[in-house]
């Protein structure tokens, strides 16, 4: 009886087998690529597409040897869409689509980097390296020379295999959303939210990434307050003063208030929100989400907490601004970079400065802040405590009293230099 039951166990096997084999059209190509890239071709054969696509569907007919690789076609956005185009709308209507705009405009940081570093993707290009590759999408000429790669759907559904069940997994997010500026993964995982998925994935007891920020599927992936956390217009004037602070110090605004240049690029990266519509929008969409499982008044009170925690932030971080604004003014940091923000900080360099203070609130800037309020949002206490507010609320004292130490030194070198010259 048992060596019947493996035998039939072995005729499923091998019916199961034969038929995966049977289902992939036949692809020329696989004759090298299982010994140059064996992995590749088994991941595609694997997967559904294998069925219906061959090599030459995605990468073109022109690479025929290894004398002619450079003609092989990477594909791009356009080629998923192809087969995929309501998928494909949809990611291009959203934030992730212009991932590779921010680094390109930001001055200084991309731009002074290693080339391994931005278009090696061994620093931020790793993740960045999204969106505009194409020739009839804007900017991919000006841009080009900072990817390699071609990314985009093949971010989240990883090549060769392509696959929808890998893309709805938290993990899918993990390499991106995770670490200094964005530790959504750990935030995500270390909630209740995470514990009751990853304790019963069957069950699907908690949301994932994908539930709470792909309902239904949309690959938009837009969020309220996008990654700045900045709307405009402020109905709060307290608040409203503290992002004017901070809108300066990103160059957006002037030293009188006035938009600046970089107020297109803002607008074009979609990194913060500049009406109220788009914000409601967002936040209508997560609350009818956040309804699956919570009543209206509890998801309604959760985010509104969550929305103080980013004016609770705020309030340090414009006090901090200010500080080295007033050390700019008073010629004791001497400003020889970016003069479009002057007299303030110009926080888009990041960590492109030359005095422990300006460090200081970059790492408040990109580091406790944004773990301030996105850990709020994603329901984890610990961080938006320790690894954010009480951060930036240590870093506050650390920079008044570093400014104090430099007033005094300068106030005593400029003695000195009076006496030496009477002398």
């Amino acid at each position: 009886m048992l060596y019947f039951k493996n035998f039939l166990l072995f005729l499923t096997l091998l019916l199961f087998f034969l038929i995966g084999n049977l289902s992939a059209k036949p692809s020329t190509c696989e004759d090298c690529h299982k010994k140059m890239t064996p992995k590749a071709v088994e991941d595609f054969n694997r997967g559904k597409m294998a069925s219906q696509l061959t090599c030459d569907s995605c990468h073109g007919q022109t690479h025929t040897s290894a004398n002619d690789v450079d003609k092989a076609k990477l594909p791009t956005i356009s080629t998923c869409q192809k087969c995929h185009a309501e998928k494909a709308e949809e990611y291009m209507a959203g934030k992730h689509f212009l991932g590779l705009l921010p680094i390109t405009a930001f001055p200084e940081f991309a731009h002074n980097q290693p080339e391994a570093f931005i278009a090696g993707q061994k620093g931020c290009n790793g993740c960045h390296n999204l969106g505009i590759k194409d020739d009839n999408v804007r900017g991919a000429v000006e841009y080009r020379k900072y990817y390699k790669y071609g990314m985009d759907c093949q971010s989240c559904h990883t090549r060769h295999a392509f696959s929808v069940k890998e893309a709805k997994e938290p993990e899918a997010c993990n390499s991106c959303h995770t670490g200094f500026d964005h530790a959504q993964w750990e935030m995500w995982f270390h909630s209740k939210h995470g514990s009751a998925y990853i304790t019963d994935r069957a069950a699907h007891r908690g949301p994932t990434c994908q539930d709470c920020h792909m309902q239904n599927g949309n690959h938009n992936v837009m969020t309220s307050w996008g990654f700045l956390a900045l709307r405009l217009p402020e109905d709060d004037k307290e608040w409203m003063g503290y992002r004017a602070t901070i809108l300066q110090g990103l160059g957006v605004l002037d030293a009188n208030g006035k938009p600046t240049a970089r107020l297109d690029v803002v607008k074009a990266a979609n990194i913060a929100r500049l009406d109220k519509e788009s914000w409601q929008k967002e936040r209508d969409k997560m609350i009818a989400n956040c309804k699956k499982c919570h009543s209206e008044n509890f998801a309604k009170e959760n985010l509104k907490n969550s929305d103080l925690m980013i004016k609770a932030a705020d309030k340090i971080f414009a006090e901090a601004i200010n500080i080295v604004k007033d050390l700019y003014k008073d010629g004791i940091i001497k400003k020889d970079s970016n003069k479009a923000t002057w007299p303030y900080p110009d926080l888009l360099t990041f960590y492109e400065v030359t005095t422990p203070i300006e460090e200081e609130l970059y790492n408040m800037f990109m580091d406790y802040r944004m773990k301030t309020y996105q850990a709020a949002f994603h329901n984890m206490p610990d961080y938006t405590t320790w690894y954010g507010y009480a951060k930036m609320k240590e870093t506050l004292v650390k920079m008044k009293k570093e400014s104090e130490t430099m007033r005094l030194l300068a106030a005593k070198s400029k003695t000195t230099k009076k006496v030496e010259s009477k002398k």
